[in-house]
């Protein structure tokens, strides 16, 4: 395998794990939201406009996936580098 086929392929691994991660975290974010809120407004017994609830539309969400994507594969860039240069007996043993 090539510096490049392993860069490659310890990126993509970390991307689809990060993908993953961004589908599941962002909706049940978004939920842990829409239900934490208003017990926090009823306990301070305050009103809770609705704008306070629907801040995130198609695009925010869309955002948050992807910047969760990049976070991930921007993290995996350097030990994907190390993993590249090292011989692949020391890079398995680290493991």
């Amino acid at each position: 395998m090539t510096q490049r086929q392993a860069i490659a392929m310890v990126v993509c691994w970390i991307a689809a794990t990060g993908l993953v991660a961004g589908v599941l975290a962002v909706p049940a974010g978004i939920t842990l939201h829409r239900h934490v809120l208003p017990v926090m407004a009823a306990a301070a017994d305050t009103g809770l406009p609705p704008s306070f609830l629907n801040v995130y539309g198609g695009w925010e969400v869309t955002g948050l996936a992807l910047a969760g994507l990049v976070i991930a594969v921007a993290g995996a860039l350097l030990p994907a580098t190390w993993a590249a240069a090292t011989p692949a007996a020391s890079a398995l043993r680290t493991e």
